[in-house]
């Protein structure tokens, strides 16, 4: 069992298959080959860069996977901004294991930790704007709860994780209900209590609201066309710029007074940290 807790996610699960993935029917013939079955070894999971920390404790889960008895002392935590050349966790156990297990924990905490800085970029960039930075479902599958965890490590809140928790209206949803005002009040009939409406059209406000929606996203407006939507919303419901918003962007739009600004790419361009593993016999 992995100490690593998450609502949703199954953290036993996700190791068990991913070392599958990368063991085979064969196991890790390089190690088996050319490394003696009672060596041990200790290493340093450090990171080469200026990071924000994602997914430490599911890191040391694939080591404590092959090694239960490996020794591992966790140096920072999840959340933390630290700077290049930090040590992340110090390891050691027997050789074989932590070797095969390497791969599949840096690939992990790189991923995770790439998300949670570009975050953490990105809310550092609206600080004092008074907007709230929001993650979307762009994500890749299967890695959903992981991926906004890691937003939230860098300082996002979580839009919605699936399409069960709140309704959001989009324009293909529209153009077949037969417009805003007759999507909406279905939604509205059906017992939804958060119902998001996007709209890309000053006119298609009130009738949106009327209908009884609960959150306007406010899509690929430029920065005036913002200022001019959230005046006419006046505070009734949120507000959230969505769509194309870029790093070099993101203050001006957060400026116009909107609630909330998502950004998609947290989760689909996400650099991984530059983060390494280096072993040495004891």
């Amino acid at each position: 069992m992995t100490g690593f807790t998450l609502d949703g996610f199954d953290p036993d699960c996700f190791v068990t298959a991913t070392l599958a993935e990368d063991l085979g029917t064969a196991g890790d013939i390089t190690a088996a080959a050319v490394i003696p079955a009672e060596a041990r070894f200790t290493g340093v999971m450090d990171t080469r860069d200026e990071i924000v920390v994602a997914g430490l404790g599911l890191a040391e889960a694939f080591f404590r996977a092959l090694d239960p008895e490996a020794r591992i002392t966790p140096l920072v935590e999840d959340g933390a901004w630290v700077s290049a050349h930090s040590e992340l966790m110090r390891i050691e156990g027997r050789a074989r294991a932590l070797l095969t297990a390497e791969r599949s924990a840096l690939n992990t905490i790189q991923h995770l930790s790439g998300i949670a800085t570009l975050t953490r970029a990105y809310v550092d960039a609206i600080a004092g704007t008074g907007a709230v930075l929001l993650d979307t479902r762009k994500t890749i599958p299967g890695l959903r709860r992981l991926e906004k965890y890691a937003t939230r490590c860098g300082g996002a809140q979580n839009h919605r994780l699936g399409l069960w928790d709140a309704a959001m209206i989009k324009d293909n949803h529209v153009a077949v209900a037969g417009g805003i005002t007759p999507a909406v009040e279905r939604a509205v009939a059906a017992g939804i209590d958060r119902i998001i409406v996007e709209v890309d059209r000053i006119d298609q406000i009130e009738p949106a609201i009327d209908a009884g929606a609960t959150h306007l996203l406010l899509d690929n407006m430029p920065p005036a066309m913002l200022r001019e939507a959230v005046a006419r919303v006046a505070g009734r419901v949120p507000t959230e710029a969505s769509g194309g918003v870029r790093l070099d962007t993101v203050r001006a739009i957060a400026e116009t007074g909107v609630t909330y600004v998502s950004v998609g790419r947290l989760t689909q361009s996400a650099p991984a940290a530059d983060i390494g593993l280096d072993f040495t016999t004891v």
